[in-house]
């Protein structure tokens, strides 16, 4: 292929071109399209690309980019490539615009060959056929892809693609570990011919095809191990059991397949039992015979373990998961639909659901990892009957898409209920994060750090008391003292008081107050300094 040889397009390959985009219209009125076509360029078969558009009722055609069947580059002209906008085209020598961009030129330029090779239908497929003899055999006319080129390098150094390509096995016949294998084995290609309708009826990978011809299993056995495998190889927050199983794959996926159950179920069992120090290294433990009833007595014991937890941590956290519902309560969905999407409130949510849909979404440490913010639990109901359990959704907030989604009993939602939580309510809640995350960027976190002095008559204690973002004024703070029946006795912020023996907060705290001092009978306030207990500060008003 030589530069100097590139010719305009001939007059009936654009009647060709207009009667395809006529037909076509690969994109938008306006919008540039690529079309293509065989010629011959030094004797060698190349293939041209034409841009198309259409302007002010315009129709206009231009050749961009062409490649040869054996060259190592291209020649392209008026065409850039971005990994944005993708292909563009510049109009400027068709009066199109008013300004050359900087990648238009009326000479041709080159790239490699792999380069400026937009999709593009081609308008004279017969024209290799009739015009280069050594492709008789090819078969490329049964070839129904736009890849030509790459279809006629893998003959010239596959001649068994023909074969392939006759059998009807498109799916596989460009695939390079099977042509080689067709090449080195023809028992290989009776096999094929043989499990002819098995795989063209069927989307099996390359590996399964091969691994079954080898082994003598059936495809289809080894093709749903494999993607098995691969489901299991991207499943998310599943380290332990990875970890757990990693020598024994198979033997561990065979095991989901037989005990009915998923990886996320298992994962649950695993962390109880790890929680409750149980030896997984045993084969009865890994692999419990029932498993069903061995979670669910494993996820009891765990429960009642967590249950035996300190009662003041318990307040802290049920506040703290008060807080994050709330903070997503924008998630929740009620829209035009026969389903609601429902944020739960408290953990004690959780543990009904579980409950009354036989799953462990009340255990198993799902309210740990929703107040820790890595993932959120809604409730889909009917909007008719929304006190109703039907669904249970785990929402990963730092992926943005659902982990789990199970009805009764670790049953799969139907259609029209996946429908709602894909289609409608995943990407309604991804906008609404979105949306909150620019928010918080436009808030201003309250830093205001306060002290109070005060007593408590009836009780008869005195108590010296920090807010460090608690509060945004003073007087906040004041009332709240005052309807927990205190007298304030003395207040200031952190610029009018010094610390005596009583350091500052170095954190924010925005959902605490903060107990300094505590002590029987009334604080000792005298020559500017407040005392309790030992504890002391200077006001400086």
């Amino acid at each position: 292929m030589k530069i100097e040889k590139i010719k305009p397009i001939p007059k009936y390959i654009q009647k060709k071109i207009k009667l395809y985009d006529d037909q076509l219209k690969t994109a938008p009125f306006g919008r540039t399209r690529f079309y293509a076509y065989f010629t011959k360029n030094d004797g060698e078969l190349v293939k041209v690309t034409v841009a198309v558009r259409e302007y002010k009722k315009q129709w206009y055609c231009k050749p961009v980019v062409v490649h040869g069947i054996h060259s190592d580059r291209c020649f392209g002209k008026d065409i850039k490539f971005t990994f944005i906008a993708g292909y563009t085209v510049g109009w400027h020598e068709q009066g199109l615009s008013k300004y050359q961009d900087w990648y238009e030129s009326k000479d041709w330029g080159w790239s490699s060959d792999d380069s400026f090779d937009p999709y593009a239908p081609i308008v004279n497929r017969d024209y290799i056929l009739q015009h280069f003899p050594e492709y008789k055999y090819s078969a490329v006319d049964r070839y129904t892809g736009i890849h030509v080129f790459k279809y006629l390098r893998l003959y010239e150094k596959f001649p068994q693609i023909e074969y392939l390509t006759k059998l009807g096995l498109h799916n596989i016949a460009m695939s390079t570990q099977i042509l080689q294998l067709c090449g080195k084995d023809k028992k290989f290609c009776k096999w094929l011919a043989k499990n002819r309708q098995d795989i063209v009826l069927s989307d099996y990978y390359v590996s399964s095809i091969i691994k079954a011809y080898k082994t003598g299993k059936p495809i289809y056995e080894i093709n749903n191990f494999a993607k098995r495998k691969i489901k299991f190889d991207h499943a998310d927050q599943m380290d332990n059991v990875k970890a757990l199983v990693k020598n024994e794959v198979g033997k561990f996926l065979d095991y989901i397949e037989k005990q009915n159950t998923n990886f996320y179920s298992y994962r649950d069992y695993l962390n109880a039992c790890e929680y409750l120090g149980i030896d997984m290294t045993e084969d009865k433990n890994r692999y419990p015979h029932d498993f069903k009833r061995w979670h669910d007595i494993r996820i009891d014991e765990y429960r009642s373990a967590q249950a035996l937890k300190d009662e003041q941590e318990r307040k802290e956290f049920y506040e703290k998961f008060a807080a994050v519902a709330s903070k997503y309560l924008g998630l929740e969905y009620d829209k035009k639909s026969v389903y609601i999407a429902i944020i739960a409130q408290k953990p004690s949510d959780l543990s009904r659901e579980g409950e009354l849909l036989h799953h462990c979404v009340g255990r198993m440490g799902y309210d740990q990892k929703f107040a820790r913010e890595e993932s959120l639990i809604f409730f889909i109901r009917m909007k008719d009957e929304p006190e109703k359990p039907l669904v249970t959704v785990e929402y990963s907030l730092k992926n943005k898409k659902v982990l789990q989604c199970y009805g009764d009993h670790d049953s799969k939602p139907d259609d029209c209920v996946m429908e709602f939580v894909n289609k409608k309510w995943l990407p309604y809640a991804n906008r609404k994060l979105k949306q909150l995350a620019a928010n918080r960027k436009g808030d201003f976190t309250m830093t205001n750090y306060f002290r109070i002095t005060a007593y408590h008559p009836e009780q008869n204690i005195s108590v010296i008391m920090d807010s460090y973002g608690k509060f945004e004024k003073l007087w906040q703070f004041s009332a709240y003292m005052v309807q927990k029946g205190f007298k304030v006795l003395a207040v200031g912020n952190d610029e009018t008081f010094f610390d005596g023996n009583i350091a500052k907060e170095t954190e924010v705290e925005p959902n605490k107050i903060i107990l300094r001092a505590y002590t029987t009978g009334k604080p000792t306030i005298a020559n500017d300094k407040v005392e309790v207990n030992g504890k002391f500060y200077t006001p400086n008003n």
